[in-house]
C-alpha cells in the first residue's frame, strides 16, 4: 500500500508546517503529496510551491473542483505542472455540491452530475492526448461553444504545448454508488472521502468492474497520541463540518454517505445541530466509533494494528493527514 500525504486546504492563511511535512514525506519515501481547495486557497498554486521545493514525490490534487475551471483550463494547469515537476502530476477532480458550485462559482449545479463529470474528463483526456483539435458535442461542456449568445466563430484547437504524458493519471472524488461505478470506467483512480476498512461492502458493488491498476486512494487522519478520545476530536470536527455544513439540509452528499455507512440517525442529528448553529454539539454528536474507523489515532502499537486492516483490503494508496513529522515517520515504519 503506497502512502501519500494529504495537506488539505488552508484555513485563515497558509499553514507554515505544510512545506516541512511535504519535504519530510519525500525523505521518508512517501509516494505522493496532495492539496485541496474549497472556497479559499486553490489546489494548484500550493502544489506548484511544493513542487519547487521537492524533487521526487508525486503531486496530486485531492481535489481540484471542476466548477472552478473549464476542462481545458484544468488540463492546461495539469500539463504545465507535469512539465515543471518532471512528470509528477496526479490530477484529482471533484464536482463539489450545489451550495459551493452555485454559491461560490456562480454557475448551475449540473442536472446530471454523471454526464457533466464524464464530459469534463473526456475533454481533459483529449487535451493530454493531443491527437486532434478538442471537440465535444456535450450537454454541459460543448467545444467549440455553439450557444445562442455566442458568435459562432469558435474554432476547435489542440494545445500548443505538447503534454509530457498523455497518460497523466486522472482520479475522481466520488461519493454516490453510480458516480463511483462510473469512476472505475473513465478514470485511473478514485479518491474516497471516507473509507472504513471494516465496511468495504459499502463500496463492493460500485467497484466490481474496476480494472487492474485502478487506484483507490482514501484520506485518513493519523496522529500518534496516548489519548485516543482527544486525538479523535479533529476527526469529529471535520465530520461535523462536512456533514452539517458542506451541503444543504435537503441535499448533502456527505450526510448521505455517512448514512450508507451505517449511521443514518447520527448523520441527521449532526446536520440538524450544525444548521441550528450548535456546532460544538454537532461535533459531540459524531460517534467515536465512526470517527475511529475512518482514521488512525492512538499509540504506535494501536496504529500498527489498525493499519493492517487497511492493507488487507483494496486500498492501493493511503493519503495520510498528519499534524506532525513524528506521525509521518510512525505510519511509514508500521506500514512495512
Amino acid at each position: 500500500m503506497r502512502l501519500g500525504l494529504a495537506l488539505g486546504y488552508w484555513g485563515r492563511g497558509p499553514d507554515p508546517r505544510h512545506l516541512e511535512l511535504a519535504q519530510e514525506a519525500e525523505r521518508l519515501g512517501y509516494d505522493s503529496v496532495w492539496t485541496s481547495e474549497a472556497w479559499g486557497s486553490d489546489a494548484f498554486t500550493t502544489l506548484t510551491w511544493i513542487a519547487a521545493h521537492t524533487s521526487r514525490i508525486g503531486l496530486g490534487t485531492a481535489v481540484a473542483q471542476m466548477a472552478a475551471r473549464t476542462p481545458t483550463a484544468t488540463a492546461m494547469q495539469a500539463l504545465t505542472l507535469d512539465h515543471l515537476s518532471g512528470g509528477r502530476m496526479l490530477l484529482g477532480l471533484g464536482l463539489s455540491g450545489p451550495q459551493v458550485v452555485e454559491g461560490w462559482y456562480g454557475r448551475p449545479f449540473p442536472a446530471s452530475p454523471l454526464t457533466a463529470t464524464r464530459e469534463y474528463v473526456d475533454i481533459v483526456r483529449q487535451v493530454l492526448r493531443r491527437e486532434a483539435p478538442v471537440t465535444l458535442d456535450g450537454r454541459f461542456h460543448p467545444l467549440p461553444y455553439r450557444g445562442p449568445d455566442g458568435t459562432g466563430l469558435g474554432k476547435p484547437l489542440k494545445p500548443i504545448t505538447h503534454p509530457r504524458r498523455a497518460c497523466l493519471p486522472v482520479l475522481l472524488g466520488a461519493e454516490g454508488p453510480k458516480n463511483i461505478a462510473q469512476t472505475t470506467r473513465i478514470a485511473d483512480g478514485w479518491l474516497p472521502l471516507y473509507w472504513s476498512p471494516y465496511r468495504t461492502d459499502v463500496y463492493e458493488a460500485s467497484l466490481a468492474d474496476a480494472p487492474d491498476g485502478f487506484r483507490i486512494a482514501p484520506m485518513a487522519r493519523a496522529q500518534v497520541c496516548d489519548d485516543v478520545a482527544e486525538g479523535l476530536l479533529p476527526v469529529k470536527a471535520m465530520l461535523a463540518f462536512y456533514i452539517g455544513g458542506m451541503g444543504h439540509a435537503t441535499r448533502n452528499f456527505h450526510a448521505a454517505l455517512m448514512s450508507r455507512m451505517g449511521h443514518p440517525e447520527a448523520a441527521h442529528r449532526i446536520q440538524a445541530l450544525f444548521l441550528q448553529g450548535h456546532r460544538d454539539q454537532a461535533v459531540q454528536a459524531v460517534p467515536d466509533t465512526f470517527a475511529d474507523e475512518i482514521s488512525l489515532i492512538g499509540p504506535r502499537a494501536r496504529i500498527a494494528d489498525r493499519l493492517a486492516a487497511w492493507r488487507a483490503g483494496p486500498v492501493t494508496d493511503l493519503l495520510v493527514t498528519a499534524p506532525d513529522v513524528e506521525t509521518l515517520r510512525v505510519v511509514v515504519e508500521v506500514n512495512g
